[in-house]
């Protein structure tokens, strides 16, 4: 287990964090998802008939991804959870779902993933989509997004340490 006061996720790539979210989120998986197991399963992505140059011109970006992926071994080892790894930010429209929370005048207290949700379920995106604040399209992921969250840090996690400022 990696010690909760150094948070390794700042560390990692966006891409390698989206691919480790995704092996971590594939329902057939039957072991716990680690680094070592992330990296057989991006190793078996590159084809094996193409030779180390065009490796580097047509997939650099899953190169990158194994050499990344090999540093964070070397240094925590292939057991590790690979969900240690995985960044926690929020998208851009729940970003601005916490922001507008975070902005009503009649809080005392800063929100938590708990007020998110429930702003969430009690209607907060529609009217933010209403006030041109969000697209129409952006309020249907938001209820799995949050849950996810929550799942992963709790219900009384601080909204705002999960802000996405782009």
């Amino acid at each position: 287990m990696i010690s909760d006061s150094v948070d390794i996720s700042t560390r990692v790539s966006s891409n390698l964090s989206a691919l480790i979210e995704s092996r971590v989120g594939d329902p057939d998986a039957e072991e716990p998802v680690t680094l070592a197991s992330v990296r057989a399963f991006l190793a078996g992505l590159l084809p094996a008939s193409l030779d180390e140059s065009e490796k580097l011109h047509h997939v650099d970006i899953d190169e990158s991804l194994l050499d990344e992926l090999d540093a964070l071994i070397e240094e925590y080892g292939g057991d590790v959870l690979a969900i240690d790894f995985a960044r926690s930010d929020a998208s851009e429209a729940l970003s601005r779902v916490i922001d507008a929370v975070m902005g009503d005048e009649n809080r005392e207290n800063p929100p938590t993933l708990g007020v998110i949700k429930n702003a969430i379920t009690s209607g907060l995106p529609a009217r933010l989509v209403g006030d041109g604040d969000l697209e129409d399209d952006e309020d249907e992921t938001l209820l799995a997004e949050i849950e996810s969250l929550i799942r992963r840090h709790g219900e009384d996690a601080l909204a705002e340490q999960f802000l996405r400022y782009e």
